[in-house]
């Protein structure tokens, strides 16, 4: 059993900060790409950011500048800082990763319950 728990939501003035944690516990072997997601209402899931088990990040464009992914490999947890925030980014976040289980040979798409992010104007 693999869980993916996040963290950190909340309600913030547009300007501020917010920092998201997902921390993945279970019978865990090894975690390649872990992400972040996001979905605000009446629209579809869209990429926020993600970071690979060496550093590499990719951004959306919509958040470079703003947002920084960052990883712990030895605590399995995903951050997701977030700097000026508008209230387009008004969204559930959902983070997710790539994770390759005790017994398995492949990796499986994991994603976690989701956390909301309300920023206000």
């Amino acid at each position: 059993q693999v869980q993916l728990a996040e963290s950190g939501g909340g309600l913030v003035q547009a300007g501020g900060s917010l920092r998201l944690s997902c921390a993945a516990s279970g019978s865990i072997f090894s975690i390649n790409v872990m992400g972040w997601h996001r979905q605000a209402p009446g629209k579809q899931r869209e990429l926020v950011a993600t970071i690979t088990s060496r550093g590499r990040t990719n951004y959306a464009d919509s958040v470079k500048g703003r947002f920084t992914v960052s990883r712990d490999n030895a605590k399995k947890t995903v951050y997701l800082q977030m700097n000026s925030l508008k209230p387009e980014d008004t969204a559930v976040y959902y983070c997710n990763a790539d994770i390759v289980r005790y017994g398995s040979s492949r990796y499986d798409d994991y994603w976690g319950q989701g956390t909301q992010v309300t920023v206000s104007s």
